[in-house]
C-alpha cells in the first residue's frame, strides 16, 4: 500500500450512531471517567469477545485477581479501537499490560489491512503507556463450516505472527486451543453462533493467556523490584 493510499483499518474512526441512542459514545465515555479511580495492572481492549468474557466466572477466576479492566465494546473494528485510544481511553491509568484483541468485525478489508490496523493499535500504546507490555491476541477461526473469513482471520495471524516481533514490548499469542474440527467444522458447544466463544469456549481459551500474563506481570515485577 503506497503512502497516497489510507487503510481504513489503521484510521482512527468512531462507530456511526446508526440506531441514534449514543450507546457507543456513552460506553466510551463510561471508560474513561470508570477508570478516574483504578489501577489496573491489566487491560483488555477489543471487540465483543473481549466484552462477553466479562460476563463469565472465568473472568472473576482467572483476571479479576490480575486487577484487569475490560473495555470492550461489541462489534468494534480496528478503527474503532484506534479512535477510543486516541481519545483518551487509557489517560487515567498505568496498566502494566494491555491486551488488544480485535480485528474479526472488520467487514470489508482485507487481512493485509486488518494487520497493519493492529499495528497501528500497537504502536499508539507504545507511545501512550511506553511502560506498557502489549499482547495482541490472535483472530479466532468463524463460522461452522470454511469460509473466506476464516480464511482471512488466519491470514491475520499469518502476518501477525511474523510483524509483531519487531515491534516494541509487543507478544502475539494465538490461543485457538483447536475449535476447528478435523472435518473442518466448529461446534456450538465452543461457539454459540460459530464467532462468539460459549462458556465452555472460554473454558478452553483462557488458560494459555492467563499463564502468559502471569509470567509477564512476574517479569514486570522482577525489573520493578
Amino acid at each position: 500500500m503506497s503512502d497516497g493510499d489510507k487503510n481504513p483499518a489503521a484510521t482512527p474512526t468512531p462507530v456511526v450512531d446508526v440506531h441514534g441512542d449514543g450507546r457507543w459514545m456513552s460506553l466510551h465515555q463510561r471508560f474513561i471517567t470508570d477508570s478516574k479511580d483504578k489501577e489496573p495492572e491489566v487491560v483488555f481492549i477489543g471487540d465483543s469477545l473481549v466484552q462477553l468474557l466479562h460476563q463469565f466466572e472465568i473472568w472473576r477466576e482467572l483476571f479479576s485477581p490480575l486487577h484487569a479492566l475490560n473495555f470492550g465494546m461489541a462489534g468494534d473494528a480496528t478503527q474503532h479501537v484506534l479512535w477510543r485510544l486516541q481519545d483518551g481511553e487509557l489517560q487515567h491509568i498505568r496498566p502494566k499490560i494491555v491486551v488488544v484483541w480485535v480485528g474479526t468485525h472488520n467487514h470489508g478489508h482485507t487481512a493485509e489491512q486488518v494487520a497493519a490496523g493492529i499495528e497501528a493499535i500497537v504502536r499508539l500504546i507504545n507511545q501512550q503507556q511506553p511502560q506498557a507490555r502489549v499482547v495482541i491476541l490472535g483472530l479466532l477461526p468463524r463460522g461452522k463450516n470454511p469460509n473466506p473469513l476464516r480464511e482471512r482471520n488466519q491470514r491475520v495471524n499469518e502476518l501477525l505472527e511474523a510483524k509483531v516481533p519487531l515491534l516494541p514490548n509487543a507478544t502475539f499469542l494465538n490461543a485457538d486451543p483447536g475449535f476447528v474440527h478435523s472435518d473442518g467444522t466448529i461446534s456450538h458447544h465452543d461457539m454459540y453462533d460459530y464467532l462468539h466463544l460459549s462458556r465452555h469456549g472460554y473454558a478452553r481459551f483462557c488458560p494459555a493467556l492467563h499463564r502468559l500474563l502471569l509470567s509477564l506481570l512476574g517479569e514486570c515485577n522482577a525489573k520493578a523490584s
